[in-house]
């Protein structure tokens, strides 16, 4: 039943949504940030971290797809997987969906966060928690890059809040410089670098700093309803160029061989391959 109890996001101070909220059914703060987590009228459950939307039931599947799937099957032979946050276990699961990968880690810093993700939100996790192929860490991202092995890696899927607050160090300089250390020669690292729109400032800066370290850096495009401001980027950085240009019937054939092809809800190989087609306003913020 509706009511009239709604939850203003404050990620903009001039901008935002609202979501009428038919039953709260968590709030906590944790010793790394503000937890909420409310059941809306419109978006199915929804959890909000220091005031902003971070995933809904409604349209998480956008978002996990393309951050998850594009760089799988862009790589083509990931079998050793690293995930940095995405504490709600939807990135986790998506990995695991590919038959083909042996390994994932995943390091969430809030066990807040995957608590009341397992409680709250158990459908965008699914089974991944009691996967075997999978390895959830409660632990510093930051320190886990700084101390893995050179090349245990093919892939690295960061999925954070913003470059604020707990997120932040998530953006430096030795952050991305471990993560090309710790990749293999073919290797990639994806993550959010949020709706261009709003947020040049965070897709320029951060794709900057990559390129210290990557000599194949872009972009590819999401468009995920709860990130209001029109597309969300999704930055990558590769060490190989072949990674932004994959032809579609690669893609369909790599899909296939990885259980995944007509699974999903967003990703599909046109719309991949379409993804780093990406609009003026949007690629001038990446360097040249």
């Amino acid at each position: 039943m509706a009511t009239d109890s709604w939850l203003n996001e404050t990620l903009y101070p001039g901008w935002g949504q609202r979501f009428r909220v038919t039953r709260e059914l968590a709030r906590v703060q944790s010793a790394f940030q503000d937890i909420v987590v409310f059941e809306s009228e419109s978006h199915g459950r929804v959890l909000v971290l220091d005031g902003a939307i971070q995933i809904t039931e409604g349209d998480e599947f956008v978002y996990q797809e393309m951050l998850t799937h594009v760089p799988l099957l862009a790589h083509g032979n990931a079998k050793r997987v690293l995930i940095i946050g995405a504490g709600d276990g939807g990135v986790l699961r998506r990995v695991l969906e590919h038959s083909t990968v042996e390994k994932a880690v995943m390091c969430e810093i809030d066990g807040e966060v995957v608590r009341l993700s397992k409680e709250f939100l158990p459908g965008i996790a699914g089974d991944a928690w009691s996967n075997p192929r999978g390895e959830v860490i409660i632990g510093d991202g930051i320190d886990y890059v700084r101390r893995a092995p050179d090349a245990s890696f093919d892939v690295i899927i960061v999925d954070s809040t913003d470059p604020i607050g707990v997120g932040e160090v998530l953006f430096t300089d030795e952050f991305y410089q471990n993560s090309a250390r710790i990749l293999t020669d073919g290797g990639l690292i994806v993550n959010q670098c949020g709706v261009p729109f709003m947020q040049a400032d965070e897709l320029r800066e951060t794709s900057l700093r990559r390129r210290q370290f990557f000599p194949h850096v872009g972009a590819y495009v999401a468009a995920v309803p709860t990130y209001v401001g029109g597309f969300m980027t999704l930055g990558w950085a590769a060490k190989q160029p072949s990674i932004a240009s994959v032809d579609v019937a690669t893609l369909r054939t790599r899909a296939e061989t990885a259980g995944i092809l007509g699974t999903t809800q967003y990703w599909t190989p046109e719309v991949h391959h379409a993804a780093f087609q990406l609009p003026p306003y949007i690629a001038k913020h990446l360097p040249a």
